[in-house]
């Protein structure tokens, strides 16, 4: 590759623009860096400019779930407990208002490849409409979610109907009123589809592999200015993050399940439930997710609450089974808001297909071995290819032109899990063997954003051109990172935690699960000591 003149090539190029890609944007500028944020939608928002279908709502709390910044909070109002996805949208052009986002930005660009040239410490990176850019670091902002699986079903090219996944919703609503409508998944997207559909569609089946171990959401409308704690408390709030597990302003219960007696246990689960949002699973015992006995304590806790919810016992065993299904909190819990009442309505079905398996999508709906139902609409919330899937569409090539798919084919290997030896000048966040899915989305953004505005600032003090992560630091996380799952109870379920969810797909711990503490301990660690887990030159 020839040599680049300096004029021609951008410090950094950002990949995304959810919150991690445009904290970075405003953090280099500020900092005198010439950076450009790319990102395949035609808007700012990430995962919330993708899910718009009915229902979508994050499901963290607000203030958690904003960005710190003193400039954005003190003008800005949310409407709800947990935000709709709309509200999402309004608030990253709020964003771009007041952080002058978009003469930096270039939308509607999807990243087919980025190829690093060892001769000059540079990325050249290609757009799929052919542009191409040049820069110093690239950082990938592309979430856990970027990359969306539709399972291999015979026969979905020959459904008469609409067969959708929900991260392609049309902007202009459908019409769904007096249609059958089938929603295939009941992870957090299937759960929030089936409690809207089900009250438009003629008829609705749901169709279930797994049971979701929903909590109730308990949402909040505000009133006027009204928010959910005072203004002058944010600070505080924003500055405790790092002390939390899960990144939010509570944590685990220094003590173990069984250390109560039955009725202060029972009394403990009750002022967790009455929360809503994380408390019972993320401010609970703190042997809950690590020993057995505790966690089927508090999975027969949330059965008793729920089964009294659903009329028709079949149902209930389907929903809320006597066996536990699997680790409570081990697959990634949804937040619900009258979901499991749903399945009281006459025009409400659900489909077990454990017990019935899909055989094919017809031309008039879906086959499953017991029989064939019609539909309109087929609507497949099976998720993704979670955590990797993004960074592996991209063609990404390191030293020598390794593609990243290759050194991660029987394994990820990752560094902080930010960055890859064999790939110098690369960071991404909210990816694998970091907090990711178990960290509010703000909180990694601003703590993995301010680590990689650190490295950078760092090597342009010292003059120095390329910075990768050392094997040996590289080797020594990935061990800590399977310490930790495997001290818990996360590995024995299959979920997309594991990466089990994608036929083929390595089974292993994608998430770092030390905490929020631990991990930020480890990025100040690293800074502290020169990023001396890094080669520089």
């Amino acid at each position: 590759m020839s040599p680049t003149s300096e004029n021609d090539y951008l410090d950094a190029l950002i990949v995304g623009a959810g919150f991690g890609g445009v904290y970075q944007l405003k953090k280099l500028r500020e900092d005198g860096y010439k950076v450009r944020l790319v990102d395949s939608a035609s808007d700012f928002g990430g995962v919330w400019y993708w899910n718009r279908y009915p229902g979508a709502r994050v499901d963290s709390t607000v203030p958690h779930y904003e960005f710190s910044d003193p400039g954005l909070w003190k003008d800005w109002s949310w409407k709800q407990r947990f935000p709709g996805s709309q509200e999402l949208r309004d608030y990253f052009s709020f964003v771009d208002d007041k952080w002058d986002l978009r003469r930096d930005t270039e939308f509607n660009m999807f990243i087919s490849q980025a190829v690093f040239d060892e001769q000059n410490n540079l990325w050249h990176v290609t757009g799929s409409s052919g542009k191409k850019f040049v820069a110093r670091y690239l950082l990938l902002n592309t979430g856990f979610s970027a990359k969306r699986h539709i399972p291999g079903w015979k026969g979905i090219d020959k459904f008469k109907g609409t067969f959708i996944h929900p991260s392609y919703w049309p902007k202009q609503e459908p019409d769904l009123r007096g249609k059958k409508v089938a929603v295939i998944g009941t992870g957090s997207t299937g759960v929030q589809l089936a409690q809207e559909l089900s009250q438009t569609a003629s008829e609705f089946v749901l169709f279930q592999r797994t049971p979701n171990l929903a909590l109730p959401m308990k949402q909040v409308d505000f009133r006027g200015k009204e928010q959910a704690m005072p203004r002058e408390e944010y600070p505080d709030l924003f500055e405790n993050r790092r002390n939390s597990f899960g990144g939010f302003s509570f944590n685990f219960i220094p003590r173990s399940t069984f250390e109560d007696s039955p009725e202060k246990r029972n009394e403990t689960y009750e002022e967790l439930w009455k929360h809503g949002d994380f408390h019972f699973w993320l401010a609970t015992y703190q042997d809950m997710l690590f020993t057995k006995d505790a966690n089927k304590e508090a999975y027969d806790f949330w059965k008793a609450k729920v089964r009294r919810r659903v009329q028709d016992p079949r149902l209930r065993e389907i929903l809320a089974p006597e066996t536990q299904p699997h680790g409570f909190g081990c697959k990634r819990i949804s937040l619900e808001n009258g979901y499991y009442e749903i399945f009281n309505q006459p025009n409400v079905s659900l489909v077990d297909v454990k017990s019935t398996p899909v055989v094919e999508v017809t031309e008039r709906g879906i086959k499953t071995t017991e029989k064939e139902w019609e539909f309109d609409y087929v609507v497949c919330a099976t998720g993704f290819d979670a955590v990797t899937g993004g960074l592996l569409q991209m063609g990404i090539q390191g030293k020598a032109g390794q593609p990243l798919t290759d050194k991660w084919k029987d394994g990820t290997k990752t560094y902080l899990g930010m960055a890859v030896s064999g790939f110098p000048n690369m960071f991404f966040i909210y990816g694998p063997q970091a907090p990711t899915a178990l960290c509010n989305g703000p909180t990694c953004a601003e703590y993995q954003g301010n680590f990689i505005v650190g490295a950078m600032n760092h090597m342009k003090k010292l003059g120095l051109q390329r910075i990768e992560a050392r094997a040996d630091a590289e080797h020594l996380w990935g061990e800590d990172v399977r310490k930790f799952a495997y001290s818990s109870l996360l590995p024995e379920t299959d979920s997309w935690y594991m990466g089990t969810n994608i036929p083929g797909k390595v089974r292993e711990p994608l998430i770092y699960l030390g905490g929020v503490p631990n991990y930020y301990s480890s990025l100040e660690k690293s800074l502290k000591g020169s990023l001396a887990d890094f080669h520089q030159e």
